[in-house]
């Protein structure tokens, strides 16, 4: 499955927000990977608006195995205060957002109807 979600940094906190994430852990990259979130991005915008894209099994599922590692609480309680709303982990502040649009699906469709 694709997931696309949102959430918002402080404006103040772009930039730390950027030098953080040049630099991620290396037990944090590979917590993730061997919880299944590939091709995993992170999109931020000038206003704080940050946009996440994930491809996984089951979104829930890899968000609670990210949850029984010992490094994902240490990153959440690192990045909590530069959020919004820093009385909550970033990662359970997610608003996943529906997909609407999907091309290639929309041309496997198109192309299955003309056959």
């Amino acid at each position: 499955m694709r997931v696309c979600f949102r959430s918002s940094v402080q404006p103040g906190l772009i930039d730390e927000y950027r030098r953080r994430h040049a630099a991620v852990w290396p037990e944090m990259l590979r917590a993730l990977k061997d919880a299944g979130w590939n091709n995993y991005s992170l999109f931020l915008g000038a206003d704080g608006l940050l946009v996440g894209y994930v491809e996984c099994d089951d979104f829930d599922a890899v968000r609670a195995r990210m949850a029984l590692t010992e490094v994902n609480a240490r990153w959440q309680a690192e990045m909590a205060t530069l959020f919004d709303n820093p009385g909550q982990a970033p990662d359970e502040g997610f608003q996943v957002l529906d997909e609407v649009f999907n091309l290639d699906h929309q041309l496997a469709v198109a192309e299955s109807t003309r056959s």
